[in-house]
């Protein structure tokens, strides 16, 4: 009786050292990976700030903002007299070419180094805006290298990259230096999935559903507060930005400790190579895999891998698929319409009145008691169960938030802060589970590519959110109205996609034809039973042969 690759991998451990060393080493990854973006944005912020006059030397910060509060823009307004004793003020109409910064935690950014406020403010835009379009070009990049020459060099090249920008930011002396180092920096922002895809198909079914989730999110809100933390403790961007360089570099000892996808390589016609890979897991594990196994294993990848011997799989051979093109377009669409909800959701609670830095580090807590719940609720219902519950969730109470913020026209600073850490608890949800998710449904031969090409739509849709939250000025609540309907039409098409809990995850076309045959919109809430049509027919086979 042949073996197929769930089997062997048990027989060599799903669930043992080798594991348990990749998901600490996928923990590192989203440390790493949170500070890199978040990096991004702690060296951008821009501190309170008014134009400079020497008789405002002395005063205190809380009488300068007093002073300029009289004015429309305050903090780009030159006074050109000033008499202390009266009050009296008179305005320039010069702009100002020196400011004077109340600096967050004595925290010096690159905006206010620069001086890139007010008129300049766009400079220190554009340097961030290219980080992003460097994120869809790694992104899309780095996922088709991830199907083309495997999981691990991808990976080290994308950190090689961050480090590379992040490095060479540290001696941006113009907004052209700046630019050019945060696109490089960029490359590595939207790749992070690769080690996720990586682990994934290494590991069992619990610990993708449970501990997988729990990783993420403490590492997640760590990687969090230690970029605040050690930008407060650095006091300037510079150094923020060298210490968020160097911890990349140790990604490429990766390539001496993990091994490449043995799915992976089966879907390259490489037997041998998937199995010398999952005699090193057997042998890490400490397993005794009799010989007989592999072979039997052999024999399944000889009849199996007849998909890929005469052509390597692409993107465009899963789309002439009938089912399996309708699965992927769903995922496409389910991930982008999810980022662009949750980044929006994001912004539009921003400006809540206290420090950036405590803003995102109470930001951060919300992450592992919400993939803890995450990971009971995978657990015991699974990941379509916890997306759709969240979603809807979101949506219920985004619409709530809207009409609430229009009938409240002066919120509490303190009611601000609790619905951003409310948003938070449900987008961070949403943000790991529609990965994970998604990524179980596409085979392993396309699913960098799929994941990367949504990855790449969800960062090019996001570039609306500004537009978006702009429809504020004719209807406060028409942001969140809006949210809610797009946040309740992702519910909709996660309830179209199968269900992936305790199911053998596909690996060819065939399996991705095959893959939720015969389940119903709602069949996962009547419990997840072995389906019926496990099986790959003969005449599915035959029609999924490359021509």
């Amino acid at each position: 009786m042949d073996v197929d690759f769930e089997e062997i991998l048990s027989k060599c451990g799903n669930s043992h050292r080798y594991q348990y060393m990749l998901l600490a080493l996928y923990g590192y990854i989203v440390f790493i990976f949170s500070r890199h973006i978040f990096a991004q944005n702690v060296i951008g912020f821009i501190p309170d700030h008014w134009c400079y006059h020497e008789e405002l030397e002395n005063s205190t910060f809380e009488e300068i903002k007093a002073m300029y509060s009289q004015f429309e823009s305050p903090s780009c307004t030159r006074l050109d007299a000033i008499d202390l004793v009266s009050g009296n003020v008179t305005i320039s109409d010069k702009k100002c070419d020196r400011w004077i910064y109340d600096y967050d935690f004595d925290f010096v950014s690159i905006n206010a180094e620069f001086n890139w406020v007010c008129d300049e403010a766009l400079k220190g835009r554009v340097g961030q805006s290219l980080f992003f379009v460097g994120s869809m070009f790694g992104t899309f990049f780095f996922g088709l290298l991830g199907d083309r020459i495997g999981r691990i060099r991808p990976l080290i090249l994308v950190y090689s990259c961050g480090f590379l920008g992040d490095f060479a930011t540290i001696f941006a002396k113009d907004l052209t230096t700046y630019s050019i180092s945060r696109f490089v920096s960029g490359l590595a922002a939207g790749s992070g999935y690769l080690m996720f895809i990586l682990v994934l198909e290494y590991i069992s079914s619990s610990l993708r559903n449970k501990t997988l989730t729990i990783i993420q999110s403490l590492c997640y809100s760590l990687g969090l507060i230690s970029a605040c933390l050690q930008a407060i403790y650095t006091g300037h961007w510079r150094i923020c930005m060298a210490w968020s360089a160097f911890p990349l570099l140790l990604v490429t000892l990766f390539y001496f400790l993990v091994q490449e996808s043995a799915q992976w390589l089966i879907t390259r016609n490489d037997i041998d190579g998937a199995v010398m890979r999952l005699q090193r897991v057997a042998e890490f594990n400490r397993r005794q895999v009799s010989e007989e196994d592999f072979e039997s294993f052999r024999r399944h990848c000889v009849g199996f891998s007849k998909e890929f011997r005469e052509k390597q799989t692409t993107l465009v051979d899963a789309l002439h698929i009938p089912r399996l093109r309708k699965t992927i377009i769903k995922v496409v669409i389910f991930l982008t319409t999810t980022t662009v909800c949750n980044i929006a959701l994001y912004r539009n609670v921003e400006g809540v009145g206290i420090s950036p830095f405590i803003m995102l580090s109470l930001n951060a807590l919300t992450m592992p008691p919400s993939g803890f719940i995450q990971a009971q609720l995978q657990k015991r219902f699974g990941p379509k169960f916890t997306l759709f519950s969240a979603l809807l969730a979101i949506g219920i109470f985004t619409a709530v938030h809207g009409i609430f913020l229009s009938i409240w026209k002066q919120p509490s600073i303190t009611l601000l802060v609790i619905m951003v850490m409310a948003f938070n608890f449900g987008v961070s949800v949403v943000a790991r589970a529609n990965m994970q998710f998604c990524a179980e449904l596409i085979p392993t031969c396309v699913r960098s590519q799929v994941i990367s090409f949504a990855s790449v739509s969800g960062a090019a849709a996001s570039s609306l959110t500004p537009y978006i939250l702009h429809l504020e000025i004719y209807l406060r609540a028409a942001p969140s109205i809006f949210l809610c309907l797009l946040t309740l039409f992702s519910a909709w098409i996660c309830l179209l996609l199968p269900e992936t809990f305790k199911k053998k995850l596909p690996i060819s076309l065939a399996d991705g034809e095959e893959f939720g045959v015969g389940e119903r919109m709602f069949s996962f809430l009547k419990g997840n039973k072995k389906d019926a049509r496990d099986g790959r027919s003969a005449e599915t086979q035959e029609n999924l042969m490359p021509k």
